[in-house]
């Protein structure tokens, strides 16, 4: 994107919304499929550790707590990389960086099928978190580079669909491999979930280094004037943010406000994407095949919600209500889930759907606040401010419910805890000014 480019009259073949729509829907096809791709193989990497899980406690003689700690200290690599990774992106371009982002995890993650200690554990979580730093905020940032504010809701929740379907997706195939791959080779199950799951990650890396351009105007399958048309309406967009310096990305109280916030949603989705196969288990479900079919309907239904969401979002031009309203929903998911207890597998399903729906609707359509109020470079590094500050939910999310479940032996008062972080940053995001974030 050039920040030069100046607002210019429509031309006569975009006068009508109609065709300005038809010309974003080009962009979408070109864009959204595969970064959703990456999003999906980079989500799937991240939480799969919470299937191997299911074996590789047993097999390595780990506690809840070694687990919590090893799932989490993946957000302290995240947490330190983060704001370089994104600010290095926005200098020399998103295709090359993501490339960079996506192999460099594929091969991390499959060597955590050499882990034989806690120690090993950690380091490699932790280099996971360093290596995927920057590939989400940056896809966010990204966006913005192609969309007006007003058309990122939608936007934000088709690209974050890729959480819902790895679990769609990656719940089967993890519960299969486990399944199926025990001893092949000598392998342990949870040894083959991590070689075959890194594959996807390699090959999209590669495929990004092809396909993406960096922005509008080396965009070789744009017109001309369609390339004009979009740079003037992201110019007209960007001229009502104040912010747009990196300086801004970090002085801003609002952006430290949003961060907190964001903590609190962050701890409501690793109680999901860490321990859902384990809640599943816990309500009396124990062969994986089952539990990973098990784990796509939420996920499945989680997708659905996320874009009609989004696409009221939109079209309302409210924000906060279409925040707060999942993130309530998601409270009560949570707190049905824990009432079912163990035997009721159906209410127990009926409440982790719910909440999930809650969860991932919630997260998605929290992303329209920041780039609301960040433009430029301030938006690279205030996106990466709140996403890896946020991100540090991630730690303390599975650490926590790790220890509370070896010291309680149930999962109770540890998914009541997701449930409060949940309620309390719905209520917060109400606080917020309404004529700063609805765009």
């Amino acid at each position: 994107m050039s920040a030069s480019v100046q607002p210019v009259p429509m031309t006569a073949g975009y006068t009508a919304e109609s065709s300005e729509s038809a010309l974003y829907s080009k962009v979408t096809r070109r864009l959204i499929p595969l970064l959703f791709l990456c999003y999906v193989a980079a989500y799937l990497d991240r939480v799969n550790v919470g299937f191997a899980k299911l074996s590789m406690l047993k097999d390595l003689h780990f506690s809840e707590t070694i687990y919590g700690f090893g799932a989490g200290i993946f957000f302290v690599g995240y947490f330190i990389f983060e704001v370089p990774s994104n600010v290095i992106l926005h200098k020399l371009g998103a295709r090359l960086w993501i490339a960079r982002v996506m192999i460099t995890w594929a091969i991390i993650s499959a060597a955590m099928m050499f882990v034989k200690t806690p120690m090993g554990f950690y380091v490699l979580r932790f280099l996971l978190g360093a290596a995927e730093a920057g590939l989400f905020p940056g896809v966010i940032l990204y966006l913005t580079y192609w969309y007006p504010s007003a058309r990122r809701g939608r936007i934000i929740a088709m690209f974050m669909t890729g959480i819902p379907v790895s679990g769609v997706l990656g719940g089967p195939l993890s519960g299969w491999i486990l399944h199926t791959a025990e001893g092949a080779n000598g392998l342990a199950g949870w040894q083959w979930l991590f070689i075959i799951e890194a594959i996807p990650s390699v090959i999209l890396g590669l495929v990004i280094i092809l396909l993406l351009d960096r922005g509008i105007e080396q965009a070789k399958w744009l017109t001309p004037e369609e390339k004009r048309v979009l740079a003037a309406n992201i110019a007209a967009d960007s001229k009502d943010v104040a912010s747009q310096s990196f300086r801004d990305g970090f002085m801003r109280p609002m952006v430290w406000a949003l961060s907190g916030i964001y903590l609190f949603f962050i701890m409501g989705l690793y109680g999901v994407g860490f321990w859902l196969p384990t809640l599943i288990k816990g309500s009396g479900v124990t062969d994986p095949l089952e539990i990973g079919l098990l784990t796509a309907l939420p996920y499945a239904a989680a997708a659905a919600a996320m874009i009609l969401v989004g696409q009221s979002s939109d079209a309302s031009r409210e924000r906060r209500w279409h925040i707060a309203v999942p993130g309530v929903i998601g409270t009560a998911g949570w707190c049905l889930a824990v009432y079912a207890g163990t035997g009721n597998v159906a209410l127990a399903m009926i409440g982790l759907t719910v909440a999930t729906i809650g969860v991932l609707t919630t997260l998605c359509q929290f992303w329209c606040l920041p780039t609301a109020i960040l433009a430029g470079a301030a938006a690279a590094t205030g996106v990466a401010v709140v996403n890896s500050f946020g991100n540090l939910a991630g730690f303390v999310s599975p650490y926590v419910i790790g220890w509370i479940i070896d010291t309680t032996h149930s999962t109770d008062l540890g998914v009541y805890t997701l449930a409060a972080c949940l309620a309390i940053g719905s209520v917060l995001v109400l606080a917020l000014p309404k004529q700063l974030v609805n765009r």
